[in-house]
């Protein structure tokens, strides 16, 4: 590309960026400064090493006390959590046994429900199987009773057709004549 070309795309950019309204950064401007601290600019300049590195130690003491101070601030801290984590986690706990232990009441008491209402079942259905043997028992003694009746009217009956078959007077003459000749009826 020649230098000319060159020259008229710069010049081109530069004007197209000049017309356009891009907002500047004026961060300068709209920044806000921090209030005056009274460490910055309090070193005194030492006039001899000795008084620096007397100076430099104090500050080094002052400083380790510092951190000193912010880790056991630190540690206070993190064992107040995890005494808070351990209390609500003792809490939770205590939360989950209380509602086992419901649970399990309530389950205890359904099975005592149901053991009841088997009892019952069972005791009823005793109470019916006794029911139908007794009224089976009934039926069959009134059944034996219907036979013994009947066979007693059977014998009843063959006795007087056995009387009427064979007189009286002819009774004795009639037994006689069977023994003697011992042939079946």
């Amino acid at each position: 590309m020649p230098t000319a070309t060159r020259f008229v795309v710069r010049s081109a950019v530069r004007s197209f960026s000049s017309t356009t309204n891009i907002p500047k950064n004026n961060h300068q401007k709209t920044h806000q400064f921090l209030e005056p601290n009274s460490f910055v600019g309090s070193w005194d300049r030492p006039r001899t090493p000795k008084e620096a590195e007397a100076k430099l130690a104090g500050l080094r003491r002052d400083y380790a006390k510092q951190i000193k101070d912010l880790r056991r601030e630190y540690m206070k801290d993190t064992e107040l959590i995890r005494l808070e984590k351990q209390r609500k986690e003792e809490a939770r706990l205590e939360a989950t046994r209380i509602a086992n232990e419901e649970r399990k009441k309530l389950k205890a008491e359904a099975a005592k429900v149901k053991a009841e209402e088997r009892k019952i079942a069972r005791e009823e259905f005793q109470q019916t199987l006794a029911k139908e043997r007794a009224e089976k028992l009934e039926h069959w003694r009134m059944g034996e009773r219907k036979r013994e009746e009947k066979k007693r009217e059977k014998k009843e009956l063959l006795r007087r057709q056995s009387s009427v078959w064979i007189n009286e007077s002819e009774w004795e003459k009639t037994i006689v004549e069977r023994i003697v000749q011992s042939s079946p009826l």
